[in-house]
């Protein structure tokens, strides 16, 4: 519902802001009303990573499609990348030509509307991608903020417009700045994942603190690697038992141990037993 709602608004955002431009002559006008079509863009991506990972596992993906959310977060952050990249080119443009703009007062509460709408379907976003633990909706939701600082931006040149000839162009680059910088927050993080990422240390502890429940033995579970898959976790890691012990009985160790993690932390997790001989 989130994401349709916000395609519809940034089609609608995206008319009035194009007219407005259109009608100012203004530059960075016209090209922040390109970022909020391509919020809608952005938003399709995330809508069809959203229903690919929620697809159950198969054949030939046995770890589910939870990852199809991290290719739609890098969608988001590549059409940023080329959205800001067209947004300088525009900006350098206009400084070379040296070319005014006389905003008026449609610009003015166009703008305005545009900060107060995205800033809100941002805070949405955000907020429900934190919840969900969705980073497609997390990036989806900085988009929008990326097109409520531009606008804001925007904003206080058309104030200064009169005054400074050069502040479009000027306010292009800038804008164009904030879209690379959200572009490489939003890959860097997507990235990391797919690259795989250390355990973090609260995790673990929890792990290790679960081995209490599992036997009176001294497991001394080690060798943590953790793997994700969106909503689908994979943990693999050792622990020791002594050498003496039967297969059957080490089995049934790890294999409780597996369901204790699965219960509590959601995790599946393959233990490997070492001996401590």
């Amino acid at each position: 519902m989130a994401t349709y709602g916000s395609i519809f608004l940034n089609i609608g955002l995206f008319s009035i802001k194009i007219w407005a431009g259109i009608v100012s002559g203004s530059v960075a006008l016209i090209a922040d009303a390109w970022h909020t079509l391509s919020d809608s863009i952005s938003s399709v991506a995330v809508l069809i990573g959203l229903k690919v990972s929620a697809k159950p596992a198969d054949d030939n993906h046995p770890y589910g499609h939870g990852r199809a959310e991290i290719i739609a977060s890098l969608v988001v952050g590549i059409l940023l990348a080329v959205i800001g990249f067209n947004f300088l080119m525009e900006s350098v443009l206009r400084l070379r030509n040296h070319e005014a703009v006389n905003y008026g007062t449609l610009a003015i509460v166009v703008t305005i509307i545009s900060v107060v709408v995205k800033e809100i379907m941002a805070q949405y976003s955000i907020i429900i991608g934190k919840r969900t633990k969705s980073r497609s909706m997390i990036a989806d939701g900085w988009h929008h903020r990326s097109d409520a600082i531009s606008s804001g931006v925007i904003l206080v040149g058309i104030f200064l417009g009169q005054r400074f000839w050069w502040i479009d162009g000027v306010l292009g680059i800038l804008v164009s700045l904030l879209l690379f910088y959200t572009t490489f927050s939003i890959l860097k993080e997507n990235i990391s994942v797919l690259l795989g990422e250390r355990i973090e240390d609260s995790l673990k502890k929890e792990v290790i603190l679960i081995a209490t429940l599992v036997s009176e033995d001294d497991l001394r579970p080690h060798h943590f690697l953790i793997h994700q898959y969106g909503y689908h976790t994979e943990m693999t890691f050792h622990i020791y038992l002594p050498g003496d012990y039967k297969l059957s009985k080490a089995h049934l160790i790890a294999t409780k141990y597996e369901q204790l993690v699965k219960e509590k932390l959601n995790i599946t997790a393959t233990v490997h037993i070492d001996s401590e001989d």
